[in-house]
């Protein structure tokens, strides 16, 4: 395929502005579908993880053909914890779609994608998106993101972007929100008019780096990245270049090319195609793929470090080994590492024990994720609370902050105010919007926003909204309190019964139901007051010949607090532990037995023997 004839574009965005929504249109006007074929909503969302939660988790791309020109399209995640995989596809790309709310308008991850686009010299066309909302403001958003592209400092050409108005849920775009098609050929059009064709070398030796990873069982490891230069066929002898310098021979069994939602086997590939390649073993993110005769390595491919950290370790809880199907160290070694070569953003490292191996990324939903996709594949382990990330600058510890919008009404203002108040945050900026809700913008330490996204929540009555996004290292703000709530342990093993759990419920909040399995040291609920309760929810009532007059009164027993895998990870506290199984997480303290954990604390975090 001649170059000139290819748009490599990735499409970028804050979370929930609608970018696969987006790719759902492009692909419907490009007929990709029959006619009558049942396609579900954001059908690049093919992770069940991802159907769930409603947002893309992985970068996937996909590609469709208009007046001849293949367009090559990337959807990328919005979420600040997956910015790695926007990083990383940078590379891969000419121009970016920036899809913009026509009435949120930039938002923090809209400024970190930007950024990343910007530095790598690329054309943009915003687009502004869900044009068809009661209260959207086009002009105010189109003026916002001139002002980021500016402050951003894009240069003469990048600022002076093409605007596009779309409804991606109807397929509809145009050029003037008030004169709106039934299709997309605006978009199109622009794209074909403004992006750039790959600046490639289609006589130069093979190059190719390695950007992302698919799996078949049949195929295995499929590596997937940009044709730089030469061409690629299939039952080639190339040269595999690591980060580290390292060089090892291997075979090109099938090369692919991607044509819709599938990947077809083509005999050769030319130079600027995004194209998936089999056969390659051990070929990891970033490592370079090349011509044996005319070695060219690539400059390996860099991501922002990790800010979060925690501990995964073999599962030592009374209950172990019951439901998961992988339970040794080695597998979970084994799975982890296969992890941190697929996402350039996760740090994976051994400890002085072998049974606990420390894992870095994002956030607290970049290691959600993990945990909950290795649960769903069988594993079976235990899990620290998050901590972050210092670094020494200038023989002073630095901690990560990180940039907070909140969005809320006026009702709640106060309560947001002093939440962030208590956690070290400092009020940068403050707007009063069209509708009388406020938004604030903070700094505040990563530490102090372990645990916030549910208590803000509570505070505003679930009406609130927050954004955060990485903004830096600061000097070490201090001691900050994050939790006033100590918890409800059972302090022996049994079956949790109605008569044990009414007693509980009067000092606390349940988080177990009756005839749960418990045993000594797992946490059954949340303490009204500081300061852990050991309570024994597994006594049953005692019967005699005695009875009072009428029927004794019908115990009543509150729901449980049904915890996800996300609040279980920011109920943890230092001295806790979350044992996830495939069926099941529950909350345990380190120490289990009562009387040693007593000992523990009274001589200050050392058991007197």
């Amino acid at each position: 395929m001649n170059p000139q004839d290819i748009r490599n574009i990735a499409i970028i965005a804050h979370v929930d502005h609608g970018k696969t929504t987006l790719v759902d249109a492009m692909l419907k006007q490009a007929h990709i579908f029959r006619e009558n074929q049942q396609v579900a909503e954001r059908v690049m969302d093919s992770n069940d993880l991802e159907r769930e939660r409603g947002i893309t988790i992985l970068s996937k791309n996909t590609s469709i053909t208009y007046k001849g020109v293949k367009m090559n399209i990337i959807d990328t995640p919005g979420h600040a914890d997956f910015g790695g995989e926007v990083e990383r596809v940078m590379n891969m790309v000419d121009g970016v779609l920036l899809l913009v709310d026509s009435v949120e308008g930039p938002m923090p991850q809209t400024k970190f994608v930007l950024r990343q686009a910007l530095e790598r010299g690329h054309r943009a066309i915003v687009v502004v998106n869900k044009i068809d909302r009661p209260n959207a403001r086009p002009d105010y958003v189109v003026d916002t993101t001139f002002d980021l592209f500016v402050d951003l400092g894009a240069n003469e050409e990048q600022a002076d972007f093409p605007v596009i108005y779309t409804n991606a849920l109807t397929g509809q775009s145009g050029l003037d929100p008030a004169e709106m098609q039934d299709n997309m050929e605006s978009l199109f059009e622009e794209v074909l008019k403004t992006i750039p064709s790959p600046t490639v070398e289609p006589d130069a030796p093979t190059q190719m780096q390695a950007t992302l990873m698919g799996y078949d069982d049949y195929k295995g490891k499929i590596v997937i990245g940009r044709l730089n230069s030469g061409t690629i066929q299939k039952n080639q002898n190339v040269l595999h270049i690591l980060s580290d310098g390292s060089q090892k021979p291997l075979k090109v069994a099938q090369v692919f090319t991607h044509q819709g939602l599938g990947r077809v086997e083509i005999e050769t590939a030319t130079a600027g195609d995004i194209i998936a390649l089999t056969g390659l073993g051990n070929v990891g993110i970033g490592d370079t793929i090349t011509d044996p005769d005319d070695p060219r390595p690539l400059p390996p491919i860099k991501v922002e470090e990790p800010t979060l950290r925690i501990t995964f370790g073999v599962n030592t809880s009374p209950f172990a080994g019951r439901e998961g199907d992988f339970v040794t160290s080695r597998k979970l070694r084994e799975r982890l590492f296969i992890e941190s070569e697929r996402d350039v953003a996760l740090k994976v490292n051994e400890t002085e024990s072998p049974d606990t191996f420390l894992v870095a990324g994002r956030g607290e939903l970049h290691l959600g994720i993990l945990i909950e996709n290795m649960r769903r594949e069988g594993y079976e382990f235990e899990v620290s609370k998050p901590e972050v990330i210092l670094k020494k600058i200038d023989d002073t510890w630095h901690e990560p902050i990180e940039t907070v919008e909140a969005e809320v009404s006026a009702d709640y203002q106060g309560a947001v105010v002093e939440l962030l108040g208590q956690r070290k945050g400092q009020m940068t900026d403050m707007q009063i919007r069209d509708d009388g809700s406020i938004r604030y913008t903070y700094l505040v330490p990563t530490r102090g926003l372990i645990g916030f996204r549910q208590q803000f929540m509570t505070a505003t009555r679930g009406e609130g909204l927050i954004n955060t996004l990485f903004a830096g290292f600061q000097p070490h703000a201090g001691e900050i309190q994050t939790r006033d709530h100590g918890s409800l342990v059972a302090w022996e093993p049994g079956n949790a019964s109605s008569y044990g759990l009414h007693a509980a419920q009067e000092r606390g909040t349940l988080f177990i139901p009756t005839n749960t399995d418990v045993y000594e040291g797992m946490v059954i609920g949340q303490h009204i007051r500081e300061g852990d309760l050991d309570v024994n929810v597994c006594k049953k009532k005692q019967l005699t010949n005695f009875r009072a007059s009428g029927s004794d009164d019908a115990l009543r027993l509150e729901p449980p607090r049904n915890l996800s895998l996300d609040d279980a990870l920011e109920y943890l506290s230092d001295d806790e532990l979350l044992e996830v199984t495939p069926k099941d997480f529950r909350i345990r303290k380190r120490i289990l037995p009562k009387n040693e954990r007593r000992k523990y604390q009274k001589y200050g975090g050392k058991v007197k023997q």
